[in-house]
């Protein structure tokens, strides 16, 4: 799936929730902390990264290409 940002960036927990691949911010900070978010090929831990174009997140079985 793509995000298409409306500003220079988003924080990695904002866009998960957004995207609704989370039912809360909560859990969106849960799952990056435990690992399970991954950043351009490498495992983001940092809840608040600051997401920009041409970044690829993958959680799960889910891609987003932010644009």
């Amino acid at each position: 799936m793509k995000y298409e940002l409306k500003d220079d960036y988003i924080e990695l927990f904002k866009l998960l929730k957004v995207l609704d691949l989370v039912d809360s911010g909560a859990q969106a900070k849960h799952l990056i902390a435990e690992g399970y978010v991954n950043r351009n090929g490498e495992q983001e831990f940092r809840k608040r990264a600051k997401i920009i174009a041409g970044d690829i997140i993958e959680i799960a079985d889910a891609r987003i290409e932010v644009v």
